[in-house]
């Protein structure tokens, strides 16, 4: 069943949090392709997703984001992109119970820079057709975009996305960069994506990563003023640091979640996390949502 993007509107919504990087962590050997931990360890995929439900996670995102012809390549792995998206569907439907929450099909920017040509328009579009069919096949209530940088690629790929499923689109940027953090590093602005997005159909639009969510806001503000679809809000836990070679995030659950009432004011309806957020800030998350349940009207996600 498709995601009913019109309730989004209506009331805030808790996503999940970050896989890569708590994958990486609890299973360090994998750290280069976490995404297929579904596939050679599920009982660390199936227990992370666990996790995120019981903390009040309301969408559960596919770990498929990098899952891409040439990063299949990367990893030496044998199957075919459909093969090993179905695969990892399959690990995902069977956790997460639909009428509890919807699950989202997450497919990540190329790598590649459409500006300068480092590839091909139509090959890129062939592969997010062929990311976006397999994930609708495995049985996913929406297709995610996520941590895109170049507004024409999103662009692109949302149309690739149109091509082979009738899915709603959430449509999710990066903005890191500006005296405000609110354009992408290639130097889109936040409301002009915004307005460019749902133009072009994303039915939800929204922003993801960038610098952490005590610097969100800002991009947040100039989306909303910019758009009048339900608004996607999933930030780091702070940026990165390095301790003993691996990528540490310093903001607490309790720091994280101490943000999202002025995310709420500022018209967010769906709040999650991206690097480094954990089940504990999503836990914390979704006791603040509750706290601020009044303020809105209610409406079922499904």
């Amino acid at each position: 069943m498709a995601l009913d993007v019109e309730s989004l509107a209506r009331r805030v919504h808790v996503a999940d949090g970050a896989w890569s990087t708590i994958l990486a962590a609890r299973c360090p050997g994998e750290a280069r392709r976490t995404e297929m931990l579904a596939l050679t360890q599920p009982q660390a995929t199936a227990g992370l997703i666990e996790q995120y439900l019981a903390a009040g996670a309301e969408l559960i995102t596919t770990h498929t984001f990098g899952v891409t012809p040439g990063n299949l390549k990367r990893w030496e792995v044998q199957s075919e992109l459909a093969e090993v998206i179905a695969g990892i569907c399959a690990v995902f439907r069977r956790q997460v119970p639909g009428k509890r929450a919807a699950l989202l099909g997450d497919i990540g920017p190329s790598g590649k820079i459409l500006a300068v040509r480092e590839a091909p328009e139509a090959e890129l579009a062939a592969m997010y057709r062929a990311q976006a069919a397999a994930l609708a096949a495995g049985g996913v209530d929406a297709i995610l975009l996520e941590t895109f940088s170049e507004l024409a690629e999103i662009l692109l790929a949302l149309r690739a996305v149109r091509e082979v499923t009738a899915l709603p689109v959430i449509a999710s940027m990066s903005f890191d960069s500006g005296p405000q953090r609110t354009r992408t590093i290639m130097g889109a602005e936040a409301g002009q994506c915004a307005a460019a997005l749902e133009e072009a159909g994303a039915e939800v639009i929204g922003c993801n990563c960038g610098a952490g969510i005590g610097s969100i806001l800002p991009a947040v503000v100039a989306m909303r003023a910019a758009t009048r679809r339900a608004l996607w809000v999933k930030p780091n836990a702070g940026l990165p640091e390095l301790e003993e070679g691996r990528a540490v995030y310093r903001t607490t659950p309790e720091e994280y979640a101490a943000h999202v009432p002025t995310l709420i004011d500022a018209g967010a309806n769906v709040i999650g996390g991206c690097c480094g957020v954990g089940p504990e800030h999503i836990r914390r998350v979704s006791e603040v949502v509750r706290k601020w349940a009044g303020r809105r009207s209610g409406g079922s996600l499904r």
